[in-house]
């Protein structure tokens, strides 16, 4: 079953207070993002939040469960209406992945970019010359 449009804008707004919140429509669920980090997932109308140690001890219940079939666990998070929650934990849960993926050596959506234009400007031309002599 898909998620409604409606219930994502909901979760996308409920969680703004953390950054800049979007979402991409991922194998008919969505991909929530915070500042380019994706941090959740929203199927059947249901949030799910990355699993973080930083996070643990912030949430109200803690409920691991796979958003769908074959997933890993993930945090459940049935209390979706306090923004100001909502919120906090986006904003440790996105800390710590940022965290993460740097003592991994991994790029940030932001380093991603930056890596590939300095790729593009080192590589050299191909350049075809044509010669008026034959």
């Amino acid at each position: 079953m898909s998620s409604n449009a409606d219930f994502v804008q909901f979760i996308a707004d409920q969680c703004s207070g953390a950054g800049e919140i979007t979402f991409k429509r991922m194998f008919g669920e969505y991909g929530l993002y915070c500042d380019g980090t994706i941090f959740g997932l929203v199927c059947d109308d249901c949030f799910f939040l990355k699993p973080t140690d930083a996070v643990r001890p912030l949430l109200r219940t803690v409920d691991l469960r796979p958003p769908y079939e074959g997933a890993r666990n993930y945090f459940f998070i049935a209390d979706v209406d306090d923004h100001a929650y909502l919120s906090s934990l986006v904003r440790a849960t996105c800390r710590a992945l940022r965290a993460s993926d740097e003592r991994k050596g991994r790029k940030t959506a932001g380093r991603c970019a930056i890596a590939r234009r300095s790729a593009a400007m080192a590589r050299p031309s191909r350049r075809i010359e044509v010669s008026d002599s034959p």
